[in-house]
């Protein structure tokens, strides 16, 4: 018998019906042979309405991480045990687990906890007694025994190292889209589901906007060796995307796909010192804000002075601003500028390391259609370019039409 590891996200599990159609689909899988380990989201917007009552709830805007995490852990707990009803009424023995349950510790950081690890005693004395498992997606304990939550998104992780301790061969993560697209089929009509990619090109994509896979599910199949499918939970017919170490050795398209985000930040601290330590002394203040940093550019000395820039999350750069202000004095800074209206656009692809040419054509095809560069950072596989919000779309369907990512392998 297989140990098969599925993982349902929100929109799959987001009403009733659609928990029965998949506790039909896990039921059939168990009527097989198989023995199941279920992962699920929350009900479709469930996250987002807890955030939203919380906030109706309290006067204050101070957050309060560990109580927030217990109120969102209760997303997955309620689908979790939804779907263990609905496949009990197939007549398939399951039991429902919260993250502690099932064994998930983690460290105690509140909303972006990590997994240290996984005791698996409860669920394979569960698998054991032929019962499919279900667990609740997204949260875990920490050593004082309070819930964490592990991100947004973060149920793949779940399933991703539930499989890898388990040793199951593979982790199937079940979406409302057919696979990973060559680009956002909501903004790009003439994108393709991959027949697969490899860990580093999909991890890349995460990173720079590809919502369908968490980049910390991806980083723990990489290490672990697990295969993962994305596939659609409504149609069948259709194969998925696998992520693994690819066995094609020469790729006729080095450009796998084009990623994009449209919610990014600039910020800019304008005559900066250029002197030994003030990178130190402007960052780790960020960091310990917890305001998460992606591209940084720092303009050519004049007289000794320098411009830094870096770009953050839309919803980070009021505090990012702030503290950065608050530094100006000791780092002998002139002021800040922020600019919350960009986004970017990223083409991907391993094979683009030993292939010249990949980043001229990218600025070229920008330039043809008139969408400026305000940023670029670039990786062995990826070449990523800051532009302006409003035209972040028609840079996504120019580069896909310039790279023929509407044609096969």
């Amino acid at each position: 018998m297989a140990l098969v590891v599925q993982k349902y996200g929100g929109s799959s599990v987001a009403n009733a019906e659609r928990i029965r159609h998949v506790a039909g689909r896990v039921a059939a899988r168990a009527a097989a042979g198989d023995r199941m380990v279920v992962v699920v989201s929350a009900m479709g917007d469930t996250t987002d309405d807890l955030i939203a009552l919380a906030a109706r709830v309290r006067s204050s805007a101070e957050p309060l991480p560990r109580e927030m995490d217990l109120l969102l852990s209760t997303g997955e707990i309620v689908s979790s045990a939804l779907l263990s009803m609905a496949l009990h009424d197939l007549g398939t023995p399951a039991v429902s687990l919260t993250g502690q349950q099932a064994g998930i510790r983690t460290d105690a950081v509140y909303g972006r906890a990590r997994i240290s690890g996984i005791d698996t005693v409860r669920i394979e004395r569960e698998l054991a007694a032929g019962r499919v498992v279900v667990v609740a997606g997204f949260q875990g304990v920490s050593e004082d025994f309070d819930v964490t939550t592990l991100g947004r998104g973060a149920s793949d992780t779940s399933a991703v190292a539930l499989a890898a301790v388990l040793h199951a061969a593979s982790c199937e993560i079940y979406t409302d889209v057919a696979g990973i697209y060559t680009a956002d089929p909501r903004i790009c009509p003439s994108a393709r589901p991959l027949r697969d990619i490899d860990y580093y090109e999909m991890l890349e994509m995460a990173t720079t906007g590809a919502r369908v896979m968490h980049a910390r599910s991806v980083e723990i199949g990489e290490i672990y060796g697990v295969e993962i499918l994305v596939a659609s939970t409504f149609d069948q017919s259709r194969p998925g995307t696998w992520i693994r170490r690819e066995s094609i050795m020469e790729k006729a398209n080095k450009v796998r796909g084009i990623a994009h985000q449209e919610h990014i930040a600039k910020v800019t601290v304008r005559g900066v010192p250029d002197r030994p330590g003030i990178a130190a002394h402007l960052f780790e203040p960020l960091a310990e804000a917890g305001i998460s940093i992606d591209t940084i550019v720092q303009n050519a000395s004049v007289e000794n002075l320098t411009d830094v820039t870096f770009t953050v999350d839309r919803s980070e750069v009021g505090q990012a601003a702030k503290v950065v202000r608050a530094l100006l004095p000791a780092i002998g800074g002139r002021d800040v500028i922020a600019d919350p209206n960009l986004g970017s656009v990223s083409i991907v692809g391993t094979g683009m390391v030993s292939s010249p040419g990949f980043a001229a054509r990218m600025f070229r095809v920008l330039f043809e259609h008139q969408i400026n560069i305000e940023l670029i950072s670039t990786s062995d596989i990826r070449i990523t370019c800051i532009v302006r919000a409003d035209q972040v779309q028609a840079a996504v369907n120019a580069l896909h039409e310039a790279f023929a990512l509407d044609r096969s392998d």
